[in-house]
């Protein structure tokens, strides 16, 4: 393990607080937290498996708020819960055997899309209209679970963009999809977690180190985002899921 310096300490602090803080509302703080661990020289592989824990200390921070305020559907969430479970272990066993890069051309178009429909749809997510699901959206939102579970673990990038879009496709306000996303991503934070301790890559004292800030930008931010609502978590949203486009279309070109 390399020496850890002040300055490195003072970056993994910093980076981690701000990636938490936007990530505990629309995901996306891999963007922050992924460059900054690999400054600490770590292979990629061990680079993932860290952020990991350090995200798996933010997002239990984040959702321990919004089950609180009330606003996660344990109803609905704990039947999707074991299908990210599975999933996301699924992913990270792959991830290490196929080159995650060919994923990022299918996820800029759809990013895209989830950003277009967002924009142009104004009044969706100001106040939920769900009533529940019938048969159909049930096997359509497990397979969903599922996917996206599969989808954090393997690469991960937009992952809280893409739940959270699906819980506004259901019904729920911006509030209340940001609580259901945050406990699925938990959930698959975990699983991921545990799959990369098993493989032995995860290196923890740049983790604890990083997930110890996390969890005070997680607890910061959900707060804000419970207290101030549809008005701010939207264009975060919004701002966030065209930066991870911005992203993934300069790493492929």
């Amino acid at each position: 393990m390399n020496d850890v310096t002040v300055e490195m300490l003072i970056a993994l602090v910093g980076l981690g607080f701000l990636a938490s803080f936007i990530d505990s509302v629309v995901g996306g703080g891999g963007l922050i937290s992924i460059p900054a661990l690999l400054l600490t020289g770590l292979p990629l592989p061990m680079v993932l498996g860290t952020n990991k824990l350090a995200a798996t200390m933010g997002s239990l921070t984040s959702t321990i708020s919004f089950i609180r305020s009330g606003k996660i559907n344990f109803h609905l969430v704990k039947y999707l819960i074991p299908f990210s479970l599975i999933g996301a272990v699924l992913g990270s066993i792959t991830v290490r055997q196929v080159p995650s890069s060919f994923l990022k051309p299918l996820v800029i178009f759809l990013l895209i899309g989830v950003a277009i429909f967002t924009v142009f749809k104004k009044d969706w997510g100001k106040s939920s209209t769900y009533s529940g699901i019938n048969k159909k959206t049930g096997y359509i939102s497990t397979l969903v679970a599922f996917v996206i579970g599969f989808y954090d673990g393997f690469f991960g990038a937009g992952t809280g963009s893409f739940l959270i879009f699906a819980f506004l496709s259901l019904g729920f306000d911006f509030v209340t999809a940001a609580g259901n996303a945050k406990a699925l991503n938990f959930s698959s934070n975990v699983a991921s977690l545990i799959t990369f301790i098993c493989l032995g890559s995860v290196n923890f004292s740049y983790g604890l180190m990083m997930g110890l800030a996390m969890v005070v930008g997680a607890l910061v931010g959900s707060r804000i985002a419970i207290r101030k609502g549809t008005n701010y978590i939207r264009p975060l949203f919004i701002g966030v899921t065209i930066v991870l486009i911005g992203k993934q279309l300069w790493d492929v070109f």
